[in-house]
């Protein structure tokens, strides 16, 4: 069994967009343009294939392009790259993960969704996936969309596991069990995915973020982690105050048909198409989106 020694999940990660061009084909261009502009604003690592990134709607010469984009960018910087995997289940989660590990510096596995297994079956489902492949697998967890919350004691019971490397938590909300979570010291990484939640969170011990909003403000988000790390609260706390205007706009509707638009009006990508079922959004989110992200700094290329 391989070990996850070596392998610490901290810092920002940011779940890239799939640019496609206005036919609907994938938009290698764009998406390097922004894999680089996200790694060079102090971004530790890029999750490709997530839910931000469309994943499940790509076919799979598209999954294997987003990839080889993906990957060559975060070798040249010498990031981390997470590539999302997983689905309902097991086995077909076990072929993804093998599919998927050979681009990968570890995979982003959702818990089983919509059958709500014991916890008992999603311990076992993430023994199995991590025992298949030989990168580490971050845990994700999402209850809002899997229908399937984890108690604090599942969570601890994740990450205990060897090839577990750490979780992508999502709870909706901060509550007793977040407070729990964050207080074990587990040794392994707990970041945040709820973009409103980041700051909160990494006060109180997480050890940096998932952040599909930060494809539009890597900067502020990656100077907002630097600040809670350094302690320097007023300036972190400012920066959650400026970025939450813009999450709210980024995620009033299905995600991430805001962000794309947004990324698109201001030149970091070529085209704002996303894939159905999602739609087009409507201007004002837009438009609140982008004033929000330029109210902090982040300028057209």
């Amino acid at each position: 069994m391989r070990t996850i020694e070596g392998m610490t999940f901290c810092g920002l990660h940011v779940p890239v967009v799939t640019p496609f061009t206005a036919s609907g084909r994938v938009d290698v261009r764009s998406l390097e343009r922004l894999a680089r502009r996200c790694l060079d604003a102090g971004a530790a690592g890029l999750v490709a294939l997530a839910t931000t990134g469309e994943g499940g709607l790509l076919d799979q010469g598209e999954r294997c392009q987003v990839l080889e984009v993906c990957r060559a960018v975060t070798i040249e910087y010498g990031a981390l790259l997470t590539v999302g995997a997983g689905t309902m289940g097991t086995e077909e989660s076990i072929a993804q993960a093998r599919e998927r590990a050979a681009l990968a510096d570890a995979l982003l596995v959702v818990v089983p969704y919509y059958l709500r297994p014991s916890d008992e079956g999603v311990i076992d489902h993430f023994a199995a996936v991590s025992a298949a492949v030989d990168v580490p697998v971050l845990a994700y967890d999402i209850p809002y969309r899997t229908g399937k919350r984890l108690t604090a004691e599942a969570a601890l019971r994740l990450l205990a596991l060897d090839g577990v490397a750490g979780l992508k938590y999502c709870p909706g909300a901060i509550d007793h069990d977040t407070l729990v979570l964050l207080s074990t010291r587990t040794g392994k990484g707990v970041l945040c995915g709820d973009d409103a939640f980041v700051y909160p969170m990494l006060q109180m011990g997480a050890t940096g973020g998932i952040t599909a909003s930060a494809c539009l403000a890597p900067e502020a988000y990656a100077a907002m982690a630097e600040a809670v790390r350094t302690g320097n609260t007023a300036r972190a706390q400012a920066l959650h105050n400026a970025l939450l205007p813009m999450v709210d706009a980024l995620f009033s509707e299905p995600s991430p048909a805001v962000l794309k638009a947004a990324l698109a009006e201001l030149g970091l990508i070529d085209d704002p198409f996303v894939r159905a079922p999602l739609h087009a959004p409507r201007a004002e989110p837009v438009a609140r989106a982008i004033s929000a992200a330029r109210s902090i700094g982040c300028t057209c290329v």
